[in-house]
């Protein structure tokens, strides 16, 4: 997967081979060519001013709705740390976000600021960044709701602020540019009482708690809900509940989760979602489609021959 280019100096860490795996939900995958984790944002926009345009750029937050492929990701994988995870007052409905920043971080300073609106992201895993990408929403509540703005490292290196306009947002997409790394976000919600708040989190928590295989390794939701209907019935009205391939199951608590039981390959765990498509679109004519981002390049030894094999 190496490749010969000049890498820029930087003030942050730059990792070369870096396991990935670790750093995802699914612990499942191969290594970032480069992981680089930036001390701040001027060494983030000088790095990739500096970093040979044909060099392909993703951002990692939390890994949790991620499939790193076991042949690894080419290039430069930009990781967010502390710098980039506080979070912060504006006026009185307004949170001023690093991208690095989780969801509880942003929803507990909403409540203790008695700003609502911003329960729901109690309950998304991931960071700032992933929301603002893929438009994170749940329990009835999304990032295209409380988005003000964000500020994005272009791949050029440049440093922008967008309005939540230009991003265009539908369900669980936006029209980010690619290679750009968002660093941080302004979320507005209304006026609320930090007891109210609190109750509505807690009620969120407990939802998940039931509902959620969230003690495994997964990487969350698997599929987009099609229009007017819902992922995980129709995968269970397909008969793929406990499905399995190698280590990769379909959970059997929330059939829109896939778990690695044991020592599952990232392979394992993309053919089970393939196999789980097929079987959906054999029973209903829906064609789903994948919500968890599936990444980096396939091992040598294909798993491709292993259709068939779920049982």
């Amino acid at each position: 997967m190496s490749v010969c280019y000049a890498l820029p100096t930087v003030r942050g860490k730059l990792t070369h081979d870096a396991p990935l795996a670790p750093l995802v939900w699914f612990k499942s995958g191969g290594k970032a060519e480069w992981l680089f984790e930036p001390a701040d944002t001027k060494d983030l926009a000088d790095f990739l001013y500096a970093l040979d345009p044909a060099v392909p750029v993703m951002a990692l937050g939390l890994g949790s709705n991620l499939i790193v492929r076991d042949g690894g990701v080419p290039g430069v994988v930009v990781r967010l740390g502390k710098a980039f995870a506080k979070v912060t007052k504006v006026d009185d409905v307004t949170l001023d976000c690093g991208a690095g920043a989780s969801g509880i971080l942003v929803s507990s300073t909403a409540r203790d600021n008695g700003i609502a609106g911003m329960e729901f992201l109690r309950s998304i895993p991931g960071t700032v960044g992933g929301f603002v990408r893929m438009n994170g929403g749940a329990y009835g509540g999304e990032v295209k709701d409380i988005l003000v703005d964000c500020d994005v490292v272009l791949r050029n290196g440049e440093l922008v602020t967008l309005p939540a306009a230009q991003l265009q947002y539908s369900y669980r997409h936006s029209e980010l540019p690619d290679g750009a790394i968002v660093v941080g976000a302004r979320f507005r919600g209304r006026p609320g009482e930090p007891e109210a708040i609190q109750a509505e989190m807690d009620r969120i928590s407990a939802s998940r708690e039931a509902s959620q295989p969230l003690r495994s390794k997964t990487g969350g939701s698997t599929f987009k809900n099609p229009d007017g209907q819902k992922a995980w019935q129709l995968v269970d009205e397909a008969g793929c509940r406990g499905l399995q391939i190698g280590s990769a199951q379909v959970s059997e608590k929330h059939t829109n989760f896939l778990i690695n039981t044991g020592d599952a390959t990232s392979a394992d765990i993309e053919e089970l979602g393939e196999e789980v498509r097929r079987r959906v679109k054999a029973k209903s004519g829906v064609d789903l489609h994948w919500e968890i981002q599936r990444v980096g390049v396939y091992a040598e030894a294909s798993n491709n021959e292993r259709v068939g094999n779920a049982k």
